[in-house]
């Protein structure tokens, strides 16, 4: 076995969630807009502990192999969720005439949510994962 059969299913797992836990450090260093964003949320404090904590742990589960389909499956709805709640382009009238701005900016974002939804889930479906 080579080198890059070898550590390639890491290394792609390991791109696929990076920037899960930089999201949660971010949320943690910057508490009050984080809390500003889940305001309308119910339980926003509980919210933002629970997200946090899932940008922390699914990641490392991904990586491991250690429950990775269960964390893959978690983290694949956490994006769903956020790309609805959060990201929800449909909302600014400029985004229509595909103006720069607010809107364009969360179609973007949503894209990306949906994208990382693709890539977890060919972890969940993957063979075993021998990490």
């Amino acid at each position: 076995m080579n080198a890059v059969t070898l550590y390639a299913p890491t290394v792609l797992r390991l791109c696929l969630v990076l920037l899960f836990p930089f999201s949660a450090l971010d949320k943690i260093l910057n508490w009050p807009a984080a809390m500003r964003q889940a305001a309308a949320m119910p339980l926003p404090r509980s919210m933002l502990a629970v997200a946090i904590l899932v940008e922390i742990i699914t990641p490392v589960c991904i990586v491991t192999g250690w429950e990775d389909r269960w964390a893959a499956l978690v983290l694949s709805g956490f994006c769903v969720v956020t790309a609805l709640l959060f990201h929800q382009f449909w909302r600014f009238p400029g985004f229509w005439r595909f103006e720069e701005g607010e809107g364009l900016e969360h179609f973007w974002e949503f894209l990306k949510n949906f994208g990382l939804v693709g890539g977890l889930g060919f972890v969940v479906l993957a063979p075993t994962f021998a990490g």
